[in-house]
């Protein structure tokens, strides 16, 4: 794993450490403007763009049908966290999965006159 892999997948265990705090200021005319101050340093938008780029390659693995339930996340981390509460599932989750799999397991069979390529295609 090179370092920049390395890098992401600890920014997506354990959070980012570059949190913006935003600034609101009230226009004569009542409205009012969020702005984020410039002073935002080299390190801090490495880390932002980091954060940026393990988020879309979270993204990129999930189906298309759940993207907007997804899409509402700021940080990589807060996503990872989502996906596997979604797509996780409990221990009850995971050992019916296993019995599940180990039913159509048992259950598969082939005749020996069959290539192996004949049976895979009838899958």
């Amino acid at each position: 794993m090179d370092l920049e892999n390395y890098t992401l997948w600890e920014i997506i265990k354990e959070g980012n450490s570059f949190k913006p705090v935003a600034q609101t200021t009230t226009n004569q005319d009542g409205t009012s403007t969020t702005t984020i101050p410039s002073d935002v340093t080299d390190e801090e938008k490495i880390l932002k763009k980091n954060d940026l780029k393990a988020q879309s390659i979270l993204m990129m693995t999930l189906p298309s049908e759940h993207l907007l339930t997804f899409n509402k996340h700021k940080d990589a981390k807060s996503l990872f966290e989502a996906i596997e509460a979604r797509f996780g599932g409990n221990e009850a989750t995971k050992k019916t999965q296993k019995t599940l799999l180990k039913q159509m397991y048992e259950t598969f069979s082939a005749s020996s006159s069959k290539s192996l390529d004949s049976i895979f295609n009838r899958l």
